[in-house]
């Protein structure tokens, strides 16, 4: 790795990163409030995912989800528990703002691949695994280049392209990029679903 990504990157994370908390406060506060709201007082959850060199870490996220259950206890689906206000904050990203607080405790960065869930670990190949010689970010290159309307396959190309490639440089392009992204709302779901499949869901269909 270059000087970059061994020191001034984390240096930059913190900095940006607690620059931009503070100014956003009052949004976070609100959003905090309508979630809590929607979520009979639960606006967050802790969620383990795999950080750098695969430890496992506790990601602030907001719960944009419902708990409502069926006649048997079960989750309804996702799409059916997604609130309204859940809906809005994903579609704004807003989701992503609580992980800035993850940034600032050096679990994450603001760019880099996206946290995935601990069960994913043993699905990975060799190159896929690459993904975690890096912290997780709270975007990426992978976002970038389509977010979830792309294929889990092409996340993980354009996440290990990205540990190859990485640089100040690219860093900002990825942030101009992300916010024009945000701002037209692009790849927040699949051509014609409102949940993305999960990867355990896209290995099973794609061994069948």
């Amino acid at each position: 790795m270059n000087l970059y990504s061994r020191f001034f990157k984390r240096l930059i994370d913190f900095v940006l990163s607690l620059s931009a908390f503070i100014i956003l406060l009052p949004i976070f506060l609100v959003v905090t409030l309508l979630l809590a709201i929607a979520n009979d007082g639960k606006p967050f959850f802790l969620q383990p995912r795999p950080g750098r060199h695969g430890r496992i870490f506790r990601v602030i996220k907001y719960k944009t989800m419902n708990d409502k259950r069926n006649s048997q206890g079960d989750l309804l689906p996702d799409a059916d528990r997604l609130t309204s206000i859940g809906s809005f904050v994903r579609k704004t990203s807003l989701d992503e703002l609580p992980q800035l607080l993850n940034v600032i405790k050096g679990e994450m960065s603001l760019i880099g691949p996206r946290p995935l869930l601990v069960e994913y670990l043993p699905l990975y190949n060799e190159i896929q695994s690459r993904r975690h010689e890096v912290r997780p970010g709270i975007t990426g290159w992978a976002q970038v280049n389509g977010r979830n309307a792309i294929s889990w396959d092409e996340k993980f190309i354009y996440d290990v392209w990205y540990i190859e490639n990485m640089s100040f440089v690219l860093d900002l392009k990825i942030i101009g990029l992300t916010i024009i992204k945000v701002l037209k709302s692009e790849g927040i779901s699949p051509e014609g679903q409102l949940i993305m499949p999960t990867f355990t869901e896209y290995i099973r269909q794609k061994n069948k």
